[in-house]
Parts: C-alpha cells; sequence; structure tokens
C-alpha cells in the first residue's frame, strides 16, 4: 500500500488534474478527473531530447506560411492593379470584378510560387541538419543558399549563383533578426 502511494506521488508531478464538466454546476466525484501530462509524451526517449521540429512538422510549417503570406501579399499586389486597371465608364459592379479576379489571379500567382520556395527551403534545411547532426545559424544560411539556387537554375548558372547568394544572405538576416528580437525583445 506504501509503495502504491509513492508511485501516485511521483505521478502527481508530471500530470494535472483535468475536470471535464468543471464550467457545469454539478457535484462530481473525483473519480472522474482525469489525470493529465503537463508536458509532451514521447514514444522514443531520442525524440524529446531533440528541442526542434520533425522534417514533416518543419515542411508543414514553412510550406503553409509561405503560401500564407505569398498568397496576402499578391493578393494586395492584385488588389491595387486592378484599381489601377480602372476605366471611365466601369460600373461599380464591373470595378469589383476587376479587382476580385486581379486579387485572385495574382494572390494564387505569388501564394504558389512562394509557398513552393518555402517547400524547398524546409526539404534542403532537412537534408543539412539530418546529414550534420547539428542545427545552427549556418545550416539555415546553407539551406537559403541552397534554395536560391535550386530556384533560378533554370534560368542558369549565373541566375542560380546570383539567386543563392540572395537566399543565403536572406536567410542569415532572418536568422540574425530572430536571435536579436530574443535577446532585446522582453516577451
Amino acid at each position: 500500500m506504501a509503495a502504491n502511494n509513492r508511485s501516485d506521488q511521483e505521478s502527481d508531478e508530471n500530470t494535472r488534474l483535468y475536470n471535464p464538466y468543471q464550467n457545469f454546476e454539478v457535484p462530481i466525484k473525483s473519480q472522474y478527473l482525469y489525470k493529465l501530462p503537463t508536458s509532451p509524451e514521447y514514444l522514443f526517449t531520442e525524440e524529446s531530447l531533440k528541442q526542434r521540429r520533425t522534417w514533416g512538422e518543419n515542411l508543414t510549417f514553412y510550406t503553409g506560411t509561405a503560401y500564407l503570406g505569398g498568397s496576402v501579399s499578391g493578393a494586395t499586389v492584385g488588389f491595387f492593379t486592378g484599381v489601377k486597371n480602372f476605366e471611365s465608364g466601369d460600373t461599380t459592379k464591373l470595378k469589383i470584378n476587376r479587382i476580385l479576379n486581379s486579387s485572385g489571379h495574382t494572390g494564387r500567382t505569388w501564394g504558389n510560387r512562394i509557398g513552393i520556395i518555402g517547400l524547398m527551403y524546409a526539404g534542403i534545411e532537412s537534408g543539412v541538419v539530418a546529414a550534420m547532426d547539428r542545427d545552427d545559424v549556418w545550416t539555415s544560411v546553407v539551406a537559403g543558399l541552397g534554395t536560391g539556387a535550386v530556384f533560378r537554375a533554370a534560368r542558369g548558372v549565373r541566375s542560380a549563383a546570383v539567386a543563392g547568394a540572395l537566399g543565403g544572405l536572406a536567410a542569415g538576416a532572418v536568422v540574425a533578426g530572430k536571435q536579436v528580437v530574443k535577446r532585446y525583445v522582453p516577451i
């Protein structure tokens, strides 16, 4: 009996009680409270030691945020292009149609292009992390360099080299900016 109480106390440090009926004014016995973990549960201990996303989560995050950002940016540019293309005899219905068509077309185009860049960046970054077995600033710079080079490879070696250099600089700037924000901005 004493050993059983000791294991209950140890498990209480890593769990919290949850009452699914807490917002309802009904008396509930303590046997209906659930013990939920306070930290993520991992199947293997190696997973718990790593402090970064998996390659699948990384791929989904970068691709999704890049697509969303590209779509919003493209829709904004399309809105102003649609407004700029107004003609003097256009009715309100025709003006709205121009804006929606232009925003939709430009938003889709930009979203797809930038989403592909996010997809390539995530894949290259995950590959570099798997090959080097470390995740630091240089991993992101190499991933940015590779992404830029692959994205513009069809336009020739010179264009790929310039885009790779710009991609590496952009990735380095983003990582450096993130470190500055972590250090100096109290969140």
